[in-house]
Order: structure tokens, then sequence, then C-alpha cells
């Protein structure tokens, strides 16, 4: 019963983990990442559809996304959903290609986005928190429930709070890693 916690518990972590790296790969650095426009969606015969589905993306070059439409009358209408999407960007399209120059972020712009990486990396560590204090709660209901001995909840806490300890330290990884990432030039 104590793995059976675990394994919940450590499998709500990895979910954490993993949505922090999509949202942090979807914050704007200087350099061109197709995980930017991620959220876009498009407009295609009358469905919101994510422009990845419409579209191939490439960046040919570091400060350069590419957007190559399957249909060229998609052109026009993914440009305006670019533009849209209020990400700080400003698409320039040719009739059949949409290119968006990726501008080099200023020293200031670079240190809010260390800042907002910083407040996702510590909401993150906060629901890793949320997690242990779940399975820690669910650890004494089993003890009190006489399901498992009182040696076993307190090994099963500090397996907990090992698994939450290499967690946090993974969203530090991570947050460090971004923060590179926006520095780098």
């Amino acid at each position: 019963m104590v793995d059976d916690v675990l394994a919940e518990a450590k499998a709500e972590m990895v979910k954490a983990l993993d949505v922090l790296t999509r949202d942090l790969g979807r914050m704007r650095t200087g350099r061109a990442n197709l995980a930017v426009l991620d959220g876009v969606k498009v407009d295609y015969y009358g469905t919101a559809t994510p422009l990845s589905q419409v579209a191939s993306l490439s960046t040919p070059e570091p400060r350069l996304i590419v957007v190559k439409p399957w249909e060229k009358t998609m052109v026009p209408v993914i440009h305006k959903a670019i533009q849209s999407a209020d990400l700080g960007l400003n698409p320039s399209s040719d009739g059949e290609l949409v290119r968006i120059p990726i501008p080099p972020l200023t020293e200031e712009r670079r240190k809010d986005l260390v800042k907002m990486a910083k407040k996702v990396g510590e909401d993150f560590r906060v629901q890793v928190r949320r997690i242990r204090r779940d399975a820690n709660e669910m650890l004494k209901q089993l003890q009190k429930d006489k399901d498992i001995s009182e040696d076993d909840e307190h090994k099963g806490m500090d397996r907990v709070q090992k698994l939450t300890d290499e967690f946090i330290s993974k969203v530090d990884e991570i947050v460090k890693a971004k923060e590179k990432d926006i520095f780098e030039i």
C-alpha cells in the first residue's frame, strides 16, 4: 500500500515536471524556438486548429522561424493568427511563406524573463510540496485505518520526502537551464 501511494505521488510529480518544461519552453528567449508558437490557433475552414497542423515550421537561422503552409491560401490567415496571438513577434509574408524574425532581447527584458522563470519554478516547487503533503496524509490515513503499521508510515514518509527532494532539485535544474538560455546571446 505504501508503494501505491509513492507511485501515485511520483506520477503526479512527473506530470508537474512535464508541464513546467512545456511552460518554460513557451517563454520567448533571444533565439528562435518553435515552442513559442505552440499556443497559436489558426482558423482552418471554421475550426481553430494548431498552427503545426496546417503548416511546417522550421528555424533555418538562430533568429528566424519560417512557417510554410500546406495551402497557399492559408498564408494571410496564419499571418493574422500570429499577430493576434500577442507574442511580441512581427511576422512578414511573401505569399508562400511566413517569416517570423526573433528580435534580440534587451538586458531589462532578459531580467524580467528570468524573474518570470523563477516565479514559475517556485509555483511548481509549491505544487510538488502539495503532492508530498497529500501523499503523507494518505499514509497517515492508512495507518489510522490500521492498513499499515506505524513503522511503515514513517518509512513511507521518509521515501516521500526523498522523492520530493529529488523532484524539487529537478525543478531547480530546469529553471537554471532556462535562465542560462535567456542570458545566452
